[in-house]
């Protein structure tokens, strides 16, 4: 369970990180909202898995699961590039997070 609202906690990271970004500086009203919201769970379901797992491994899987996503939601948006260096190096972290995993 905690392993699940971890994972869920590293994607909203990357919802409130997209909107964040789409808020314009807090000019926008649903994008602001959005990443009010998603902070939040984001921060609630981050503290609720450092109930169950070390909070080191915790952290570094989240933050690693919300930086791939953010930047592939980035880049399907068209709005960064996903070169091969990139891509290469998205996945280097995807297996470091996996590692994490498989080691704790």
């Amino acid at each position: 369970m905690h392993w699940f609202v971890l994972i869920l906690s590293g994607v909203l990271e990357a919802v409130w990180a997209t909107a964040l970004a789409d808020s314009d500086r807090f000019r926008r009203r649903r994008p602001t909202i959005l990443f009010a919201g998603a902070l939040a769970a984001s921060m609630g379901g981050l503290a609720f898995a450092m109930t169950g797992l070390p909070t080191g491994t915790s952290y570094a899987v989240w933050v690693g699961i919300g930086a791939v996503c953010t930047v592939l939601v980035a880049a399907a948006r068209g709005r960064e590039r996903l070169d091969a260096a990139r891509a290469a190096l998205l996945l280097l972290l995807i297996g470091s997070v996996v590692g994490l995993k498989v080691v704790s």
